[in-house]
């Protein structure tokens, strides 16, 4: 998920983890939300590439 935060950076929230749990997460910060967008993508794909689909 891409969002900004009240300081006006750009971040990536990534969440992971087995269903019904609470799991993990990663913020990761960009300075723009195209840098962002790329990142995800980058992450879509490597994510399609090794079998996994979005729920």
């Amino acid at each position: 998920m891409i969002a900004r935060d009240l300081f006006g950076t750009t971040r990536l929230v990534r969440n992971w983890g087995r269903i019904g749990t609470d799991g993990q997460e990663l913020v990761e910060v960009f300075a723009s939300e195209i840098e962002a967008g790329w990142a995800l993508e980058v992450i879509a794909c490597a994510k399609w590439r090794r079998g996994y689909w979005d729920l």
